[in-house]
């Protein structure tokens, strides 16, 4: 099953937060404002099926070539929406804001016959492959790669391309240094493995300028100035039916408040953020929210 965070919409979804104070035994505790989500997914195709029989294989030499590995690009976020893409590779030492981390190669033929790429069977192979294949590059944990601001979106040939016999697909990488805003990427000898690192977080995670559901708060990538961050995933029982609201809020809750007042020294004052998902959220399969803390 592809990784739910590992891939990025561009439209910001709303998320609500329970932001709460302990002191000693007693909870004061308030509903924020909804804050802005800047995860979940880009699809990278249409969902139109179509399929036509197979046609003689064109020459080797009519065949548009695959990216490179490891290229990067400068692109804009309209650009990252599209299902292909063919801007010229920028500088990997220069400013760069995209890097492709993959390149395989789509499977368009079944019982005979070629799928046109994009069908939804094809455009599957990728939405299963880039998330795969993000976490395998980055290294570290599932969770840490939840908690970072890291994100995958991939370019298939055109159809053009495709008829003329070209079957690549590329999965690249981002990260949002704020809600609607990429951030520089380091080299790729700099990024690839990057999560593997303890303090890989401290760098790329998920923070905040102000307490989550707060005015002035905003997501923010942990190398910008702020306040809030988010400590760890908390996941939720259910099945592909949303709990409801009443469920998730309170699913976490207890678990998030212990990892807080952890982290606290057990100190009788303590502050901590729950944020469970939403329904749009659940259904595109993030079945898990996010516990936060004063940073």
């Amino acid at each position: 099953m592809p990784h739910p965070r590992a891939r990025v919409t561009l439209a910001a979804l709303v998320a609500p937060v329970a932001l709460v104070t302990v002191l000693a035994t007693a909870l004061a505790g308030c509903s924020g404002s909804p804050a802005p989500k800047a995860s979940s997914s880009a699809s990278p195709g249409s969902a139109s099926a179509s399929s036509s029989p197979s046609a003689s294989a064109p020459s080797l030499a009519a065949i548009p070539a695959a990216p490179k590995p490891e290229a990067c690009y400068a692109l804009t976020l309209k650009q990252l929406a599209q299902p292909t893409n063919d801007s010229p590779a920028a500088s990997c030492s220069s400013d760069h804001d995209v890097q492709t981390f993959y390149v395989g190669t789509l499977d368009t033929t079944v019982d005979g016959h070629n799928l046109a790429i994009d069908s939804p069977r094809v455009q599957r192979q990728l939405e299963q492959t880039c998330p795969r294949q993000l976490g395998r590059y980055l290294g570290g944990s599932s969770q840490t790669l939840d908690l970072s601001r890291f994100h995958t979106v991939w370019f298939s040939p055109t159809l053009e391309q495709s008829e003329q016999g070209a079957s690549w697909f590329r999965c690249d990488l981002i990260a949002f240094s704020h809600a609607d805003k990429l951030a520089a990427l380091p080299p790729p000898k700099k990024l690839k493995g990057a999560l593997a690192s303890s303090s890989a977080l401290d760098r790329f995670g998920l923070c905040g300028t102000a307490a989550p559901g707060a005015r002035g708060f905003s997501r923010v990538i942990c190398a910008e100035k702020h306040s809030w961050k988010a400590i760890s995933t908390i996941g939720l029982a259910g099945g592909r039916r949303y709990p409801g609201v009443a469920h998730v809020r309170d699913a976490g809750d207890s678990a998030c408040k212990q990892q807080a007042q952890a982290r606290s020294g057990n100190s009788l004052k303590y502050q901590y953020g729950w944020e469970w998902p939403t329904g749009r959220q659940w259904a595109g399969g993030q079945h898990y929210g996010f516990c936060w803390v004063p940073s």
